[in-house]
């Protein structure tokens, strides 16, 4: 049975326009580089490895970024899902330094394509708080606060008596351009367009069912009997990998999310920051260029049952009444509503690299809360490691870190 990881009426893909539909395979064709996936994680590596002229195709089983990429929020930030200090049984106070370092690299990497090509995906750089309304948790704020400061990082402590903020602040960490929000179905379309000027083909509607591997080649059969050929594959196909491995990579749980109409005093009130609290699961809000506020969390056991309305229902209402607990000033209308697959890791970071036993078979899965940035590593590091080259910083997401 195929389990649908996306289900409602997802913002992003209703209110931006078609910008290009992609033929599918109708052909046997050879390449050196196979991405298998057409979200936002498949589209940065087409533009990284064709960037460096590397021949790729990329095959996408149903339409361009309307998956998991969908139902993102696209809220970035350079922490992860985690705090520090809450990490360090699973791994090392420098390998959460470093992860909190390469997250401001990717998003300074975004920040450059917007430059160089155009913000036709309404990016904004933008402030990020962590914040907490619980005294119980200031104590872990501030810790996380020192750490952040003592390393070099340019963050201000806010308290109830400094806090800018309309909603209640006991204690929060305020990261100066640590954030960043865009559209993700304009960015995975806006890649691709640079990408197919470099020489990546694109195929949607055009379903991997089988995978074969040979001495010198992998092949890839796709679903109306057509196949690619290429020296090595690549799954940037989010949280569906069963048809590449049957290794379980992080715990997936269903997340909601739901999106406002226009809000027209929004400026006055909301300060144009992306905003995660310290709950367990937590919340997070971020703004739109036209004036919405999205909010998502309420996070669940994973779902196979994703069509259950009435369940699905009572998140959307609580993260409703949220928004307007937080904002009381603001005449709050709920157009969208959506929920979908989400995967974490112990160590709040995803998979890049070679899979241990098949050196054709590579994994590109930005899973966590930090999902897009881990797959601008991934671009970058990937794409270099087929020319040879290996990032030291590649370890940190060894796909195998957690043992076979």
């Amino acid at each position: 049975m195929m389990i649908p990881y996306v289900q409602g009426d997802c913002i992003f893909t209703r209110i931006s326009p078609l910008t290009k539909q992609y033929e599918y395979l109708t052909d046997d064709i050879e390449t050196d580089v196979i991405i298998v996936g057409g979200g936002v994680t498949g589209a940065i590596l087409g533009y990284y490895f064709s960037k460096r002229n590397i021949k790729a195709v990329l095959i996408e089983k149903s339409r361009i970024a309307h998956g998991s990429t969908s139902i993102t929020t696209s809220l970035l930030q350079y922490e992860l899902d985690s705090n520090a200090m809450e990490l360090k049984s699973y791994t090392s106070i420098a390998i959460i330094l470093r992860s909190y370092e390469l997250g401001i690299k990717a998003l300074d990497e975004i920040e450059e394509f917007i430059a160089e090509y155009g913000n036709t995906c309404d990016f904004k750089r933008v402030d990020s708080l962590l914040y907490t309304a619980k005294d119980q948790e200031k104590k872990e704020i501030a810790q996380e606060y020192k750490f952040r400061k003592e390393n070099g990082f340019p963050v201000e402590f806010i308290n109830q008596e400094t806090n800018p903020f309309s909603f209640e602040v006991k204690a929060g960490v305020l990261s100066k351009g640590g954030g960043a929000q865009f559209n993700p179905y304009k960015y995975t379309h806006a890649l691709l367009e640079v990408s197919c000027k470099n020489g990546l083909r694109i195929y949607e509607n055009t379903e991997a069912v089988d995978v074969r591997y040979s001495e010198k080649l992998v092949t890839v059969e796709t679903v109306f009997g057509h196949k690619v050929k290429g020296k090595v594959v690549i799954v940037a196909s989010g949280y569906n990998t069963h048809l590449f491995t049957k290794k379980a990579f992080g715990t997936k749980t269903t997340t909601f999310n739901v999106a406002t109409r226009p809000i027209n005093n929004l400026e006055n009130i909301y300060k144009g920051v992306v905003v995660r609290d310290n709950e367990d699961p937590y919340h997070y809000f971020r703004t739109t260029s036209d004036n919405r506020i999205i909010i998502g969390g309420e996070d669940i056991n994973f779902l196979p049952d994703i069509l259950n309305e009435e369940l699905c229902m009572k998140s959307y209402d609580r993260l409703e009444q949220r928004l307007k607990n937080l904002f009381p000033k603001l005449n709050i209308e709920i157009e969208y509503r959506y929920c979908g697959a989400f995967a974490s890791t112990d160590d709040n970071v995803g998979f890049l690299g070679k899979d241990p036993k098949n050196e054709k078979l590579w994994y590109c899965l930005g899973y966590g809360a930090n999902g897009i940035l881990f797959a601008v590593l991934g671009g970058m590091m990937l794409s270099k490691l087929y020319l040879g080259e290996v990032d030291e910083d590649l370890k940190l997401f060894k796909v195998d870190r957690f043992g076979a």
